[in-house]
């Protein structure tokens, strides 16, 4: 079984802001938009990178690390907005907390965001980009559904 490191690569805050820096450019980045949420404490605009996927025609993000500071943020204000290139768009995020449409996300994870798997691999939450072992991480990751 494939454990969890629960805690962050040491590079991913240099990626991130590359990533918003790209982003706010204009530059294409695959699958990645940037999710702008509220701070829970201080409310200032929080923007984190994220890869977005679409199952059953409905939209979702999925947190690898559930207590991050942006799926917390995301619990507590329910909103923020996508950001890709310049375009704004305001939405609504909602934990999902049906295992089975949490299952079908996670199951969709390596076909619809295959640049995503490697962080995966990366925490120790699965071996490779098998729909299997994403599906089995259900319960240990944060599904949001954007709306």
């Amino acid at each position: 079984m494939v454990r969890s490191t629960g805690s962050l690569p040491s590079w991913l805050p240099f990626a991130n802001r590359v990533v918003r820096l790209m982003s706010r450019l204009g530059l294409p980045l695959g699958t990645v938009e940037v999710l702008i949420v509220p701070g829970r404490r201080s409310g200032e605009p929080r923007p984190t990178p994220v890869s977005p996927l679409t199952v059953d025609g409905r939209r979702y993000v999925v947190s690898a690390l559930p207590q991050s500071d942006w799926a917390r943020n995301i619990r507590a204000a329910g909103r923020g907005e996508m950001a890709a290139g310049r375009r704004r768009t305001p939405v609504t995020l909602t934990e999902v907390t049906d295992a089975a449409e949490a299952r079908a996300v996670l199951r969709a994870f390596p076909r619809e965001v295959p640049s995503g798997v490697t962080f995966y691999v990366r925490l120790g939450l699965v071996d490779k980009a098998d729909p299997d072992q994403f599906e089995a991480i259900a319960d240990q990751v944060a599904v949001f559904r954007i709306e």
